[in-house]
């Protein structure tokens, strides 16, 4: 047999760590293995050639994809033409499913190739028709939580939880936490807030004016307050030139001209050291409650989106951590109620009480596999194990 061919495919920041990973596992438990696709950084520090940009398809709501719908309809159709001539043993598509899944519809319809799916959809959160329609082009899903492979698998697709890689990042040692308080000027009793605006350019432009208008407030009543912002690499440009018009003055965390490592080890240090965060709604959310630090979750569309999808959801929280635990522990702030004044609200609740989340944190880390086999190769195994 010859080497194994995969195409993977991933559309934003967090399914660039996640196809990294799930690259590497593969690797590790098949040398002979040979990969195209799309991806960012991380994919490509695993040995991929990007076809294109993976920034091109960092899009959300449907507001914010309507302006770039032929461009993505071309890429869509070149992609799956290049899987067709490819002949991969398998196509890994990770996540931002109005391209990839797009992607895999045309490939079904051309070939027999084994489609994979990493990253259920949502659907016991909102438009719970999804995975019915997604069984026509997919395979088998790979799913981060251990309450999704009932509904996946109730529709006749193959469902595997692998874990999620949150649960099992290494975390920053104290040690580590107080160099890194004292390279940015902070003493042991200044509390530090991070502020995390979002992976893409939308939610940067959208959600970062409220944000700093809160903070502006916050600060004026906590006057020893630090904040400090990592941005992701893709948006670090427009997260400076946000925090230009921001009425307090706050560090960014660029990681732009970093090692990879280098670069995540920093963003887990920062994320373990300060006291409380608020985050645009997310993936980010595990992250933050790996790290042992509680949140103010926040999010908000374009109106158009949002008057649309809010008649979809089925659910009445968007945060992954009061979702996993059946708790409502983490503040959120989201949609028509996302304002300066609400947002200024849930950070003076959080100060006034950091504990709240600690033990439905803590919770999540361990449903979500921490302390098992690495997600990725747990992930690249359920791949090799149904082919």
């Amino acid at each position: 047999m010859g080497a194994l061919k995969v195409f993977v495919i991933a559309g934003e920041p967090s399914g660039d760590a996640l196809g990294a990973a799930l690259m590497a596992g593969l690797k590790q438990l098949t040398p002979d293995v040979q990969f195209q696709g799309v991806g960012g950084l991380l994919m490509q520090g695993q040995g991929l050639e990007s076809q294109f940009d993976m920034s091109e398809l960092s899009l959300m709501g449907i507001a914010e994809v309507l302006p770039k719908y032929l461009h993505l309809k071309r890429r869509i159709a070149e992609t799956a033409r290049a899987v067709v001539d490819a002949k991969p043993d398998v196509l890994i598509t990770i996540d931002s499913p109005d391209f990839s899944l797009r992607v895999a519809k045309l490939v079904k319809a051309e070939s027999n190739i084994r489609t994979v799916h990493y990253v259920a959809p949502t659907v016991w959160a909102w438009r719970p028709g999804r995975a019915a329609k997604m069984a026509k082009m997919i395979d088998h899903v790979l799913a981060l939580f251990p309450f999704e492979p009932p509904y996946m698998e109730a529709v006749g697709m193959d469902c595997d939880f692998v874990g999620h890689p949150a649960a099992n990042a290494p975390r920053a040692t104290v040690e580590e936490q107080a160099a890194f308080r004292a390279a940015h000027g902070l003493t042991g009793a200044d509390p530090l807030m991070l502020v995390l605006p979002g992976s893409r350019r939308g939610e940067v432009a959208r959600l970062g004016p409220v944000f700093g208008e809160a903070l502006g407030a916050l600060v004026r009543q906590h006057s020893d307050m630090q904040v400090i912002v990592p941005a992701a690499p893709s948006v670090a440009d427009a997260v400076e030139a946000l925090m230009a018009t921001w009425p307090v003055p706050a560090k960014m965390i660029d990681v732009r001209g970093l090692e990879i490592e280098a670069g995540l080890k920093l963003k887990r240090t920062a994320f373990a050291a300060a006291d409380v965060a608020l985050a645009t709604s997310g993936t980010v959310a595990l992250e933050l409650a790996a790290a042992g630090t509680p949140m103010v979750s926040a999010f908000d569309l374009h109106w158009l989106s949002r008057a649309i999808i809010s008649r979809m959801i089925t659910t009445d929280t968007g945060s992954l951590i009061n979702h996993v635990t059946n708790t409502r522990v983490v503040p959120e702030v989201i949609g028509d109620a996302f304002n300066t004044k609400n947002v200024l609200a849930a950070m003076e609740g959080l100060l006034a009480d950091t504990a709240t989340q600690t033990d439905a944190m803590e919770q999540t880390m361990d449903l979500l596999g921490r302390g098992g086999e690495d997600p990725g190769v747990r992930a690249a195994r359920a791949v090799l194990d149904r082919l």
